[in-house]
């Protein structure tokens, strides 16, 4: 009996042992499993990239936040935790870590680099109000990152404002955002301009580098060899006379006109809701424009829509509210139009919009924006008092005119389509010079894509140049003038293809003189003057003949039109 109980002891014993490895084993086995159990995480942090270490502690990679990685729950040390990223092993702090992707953009404030508006909405044209440079904006989210972990725009609060900012025009402190960019100098030399003409110093402008982009589907041709044509019924009937003359050239382009002040091209339907007498007035259905720029594209020709910004007759009898005043409060009539302010963001978002429906029903390659300025010529007014700009922001007007460039590209290029600015030939004399009118050329072609000047040898005062009447010395005249306006490139760090106007009709028209008529030579005596300067972006004939005469010009000059110039 003893023996039997010894037996059932010893059973018991082996048993126990047995339950206890398989509980340690289960132990041990959820153990292990714990320590490597992996979570999804995503890279955060207040820059754009964070540091992560081997286990030796070294530095070892880079990531940029927003990355999904994989998280070893339970393998921290010291603040830092073991992730997997492409199935390597790295240690990274706990801190820059987040379970939430909205989460994975930390800062809690920037400030502004650039003074621009803050937009109400991501994807919508409609502006805030105005934060300027060295201003801290509050950050509260951000749309999307890119490829290098940089925020697009940022959801801010300024004030008792909320929208969204641009990441590209802030920086993380106020001691950098107050930083001008100085390409080789070149803002030590603007923030010499002074406000002589009452249209800003160049101390105020922004000269930070944009990037110039080429849309894959959209290829800028260089040169830019152009015709223009006004938007008139019979012009656009008549389109396909101009493409059999082109055609027999090296032309490539056309400008067409949207709008030249009361010369509508077609009915917009934006026209309709907020400019009906602009609607009224309108040269061309909506589907018979479509078509000649249908024919122009279909043909291989890229095309250029033209509007003028800051002249238009009928925007303001429809928008008094908008318009620069005289001193009894009623829109200004300056050189027998109305303007609409520059001052005024309705109006650039109009004019933005406009745009925007332009590309989308017609299929410009490129908008061009004329007439991006204030008026000329009122100096005295302005002395006097006798005007009112209604200016919101305590502007200068080159402010306000580079910045509506920086608002117009970048709504643009998310269509994947070119900006171009006109500005005066006079905008280039000597160098550094700020117009009365607000285009100062330096601050222009650092935000556009293109920059047309239009250098009109007939608008020269006689003695331009060493010639008593300048027009009849195309060469001459166009030569002396080019090699200020290539100075003015140089004083910007990324700047503008220069694409130029050319004196296309018959001189003078501006200065009274000796007659001369513009035909093939004089053309290209022009077009040799600015590729001889490094202007070579290409040519833009002003010719605005209605369709008879203008058809016939260009016939007449064809054999400029012939050449290769670059």
């Amino acid at each position: 009996m003893a023996k039997k109980r010894k037996v059932k002891k010893r059973s018991f014993v082996k048993l126990l042992l047995f339950v206890i490895v398989v509980i340690g084993g289960v132990y041990l086995y959820h153990s292990i499993t714990e320590k490597n159990k992996l979570e999804e995480r995503f890279i955060k942090s207040s820059g754009d990239k964070v540091l992560l270490y081997d286990n030796d502690g070294n530095k070892a990679l880079e990531l940029i936040r927003g990355t999904k990685v994989k998280v070893f729950s339970n393998q921290e040390n010291e603040g830092n935790i073991k992730i997997k990223y492409n199935d390597k092993e790295y240690f990274v702090s706990i801190d820059n870590l987040t379970n939430d992707y909205n989460d994975v953009v930390s800062e809690k404030e920037v400030y502004v680099r650039t003074s621009y508006n803050i937009k109400k909405e991501i994807d919508s044209t409609s502006l805030l109000t105005l934060a300027k440079k060295g201003d801290k904006l509050e950050v509260i989210g951000f749309d999307t990152l890119d490829t290098n972990g940089n925020v697009n725009m940022y959801k801010v609060r300024y004030n008792d404002v909320e929208g969204y900012f641009y990441g590209k025009y802030t920086e993380k402190t106020e001691e950098l955002a107050k930083v001008n960019y100085d390409y080789n100098g070149a803002y030590e030399f603007h923030s010499k301009q002074k406000d002589v003409y009452l249209g800003g110093n160049g101390a105020s402008l922004d000269y930070f580098p944009v990037d110039k982009p080429k849309f894959e589907n959209n290829k800028m041709p260089a040169p830019v060899y152009s015709l223009y044509l006004n938007g008139t019924k019979e012009t656009m009937k008549n389109v396909d006379n101009y493409i059999d003359l082109a055609k027999e050239t090296k032309i490539n382009a056309f400008v067409v006109d949207i709008i030249d002040d009361v010369n509508v091209g077609y009915a917009s339907p934006l026209m309709e809701k907020e400019s009906p007498t602009s609607f009224k007035h309108a040269n061309n259905s909506v589907d018979a424009y479509k078509e000649a720029i249908k024919k122009l594209k279909d043909n291989g020709f890229y095309v250029i829509g033209r509007i003028t910004a800051f002249k238009d007759t009928y925007y303001v009898q429809d928008n008094k509210d908008k318009a620069i005043t005289n001193s009894s409060g009623s829109p200004l009539k300056h050189q027998s139009s109305y303007w609409p302010s520059a001052f005024n963001r309705d109006v650039w978002e109009y004019d933005v919009k406009l745009a925007k429906e332009a590309v989308e029903l017609m299929g410009f390659n490129e908008i061009q924006f004329d007439y991006v300025r204030f008026p000329d010529g009122l100096i005295s007014m302005e002395k006097k008092k006798t005007i009112d700009f209604h200016n919101t922001y305590n502007e200068t007007k080159a402010e306000a005119i580079q910045r509506f460039l920086m608002y117009a590209t970048n709504e643009l290029h998310k269509l994947n389509v070119y900006v171009s600015a006109d500005v005066f030939g006079e905008s280039s004399y000597g160098s550094g010079y700020i117009t009365s009118y607000g285009q100062y050329w330096p601050a222009i072609s650092t935000v556009v894509d293109v920059i047309s000047a239009m250098p009109y040898t007939d608008h020269f005062g006689k003695n331009y140049g060493g010639h008593y009447e300048p027009w009849l010395y195309p060469y001459e005249t166009m030569n002396f003038w080019a090699k200020t306006a290539s100075k003015e490139q140089g004083l910007t760090a990324n700047p503008a293809v220069a694409r130029t106007w050319i004196t296309a009709y018959n001189t003078p028209v501006a200065t009274g003189g000796t007659k001369m008529s513009y035909n093939g030579a004089e053309l290209e005596k022009q077009i040799k003057a600015l590729f001889d300067n490094g202007l070579d972006g290409g040519y833009m004939p002003w010719n605005a003949y209605s369709y008879a005469n203008n058809i016939k010009k260009y016939t007449n000059q064809k054999d400029a039109y012939m050449k290769e110039y670059k």
